[in-house]
């Protein structure tokens, strides 16, 4: 976005809703990042050599694309890059994709400069994390069950839906109800 002295913390913002990546961007440039938006993975290849970003933020859902795909690619690029995927639609199984493949924190919308800056500077797991104390609801168990089972698939919904036991129409509008790619 704008030129900024070498030495500041690069920042690739990776975010389909260029309104949020846009707000997003000017907080972290008064903040002292030089920062980098684009809108899926087409570009991340030439953005991350000409930036080489320390941080990276990095929308779960993008039009068209997974953002867990622009996760590992950063990751594999450089392991020391600190990625916070950020998600209006969680799930234990892509909290649990994202982390793998080299996240290093993961983030419900709405998130704040505050809250992904806290994400980038934690390091370490916190064993005294309060445990939820509500029982899961049979609709978020059953939920759970349909992402990780996509997630198994590689996103195949063909084959998520038979080993779910469910005819494909039937899981579509299941995931287009969660909004799910």
């Amino acid at each position: 976005m704008t030129e900024a002295s070498p030495d500041l913390r690069r920042l690739l913002i990776i975010e389909d809703d260029s309104v949020f990546a846009r707000t997003l961007a000017r907080s972290f440039e008064r903040r002292g990042y030089r920062v980098e938006v684009i809108d899926g993975p087409d570009r991340l290849d030439g953005v991350a050599d000409t930036l080489r970003p320390d941080y990276a933020v990095v929308d779960l859902r993008l039009a068209g694309a997974s953002g867990l795909t622009c996760v590992e690619r950063l990751h594999q690029r450089d392991p020391a890059t600190r990625i916070v995927v950020l998600t209006g639609f969680a799930s234990i199984a892509t909290a649990v994709e994202a982390i793998k493949l080299g996240a290093t924190n993961y983030l419900t919308k709405p998130a704040n400069t505050d809250d992904i800056e806290a994400a980038f500077a934690r390091t370490e797991g916190d064993a005294q994390a309060d445990l939820a104390t509500r029982p899961t609801s049979i609709k978020t168990l059953e939920w759970e069950h349909i992402h990780q089972t996509l997630a198994d698939t590689g996103f195949n919904v063909s084959e998520a839906a038979r080993r779910l036991g469910l005819h494909r129409r039937t899981l579509a509008r299941k995931l287009d109800k969660r909004h799910m790619p």
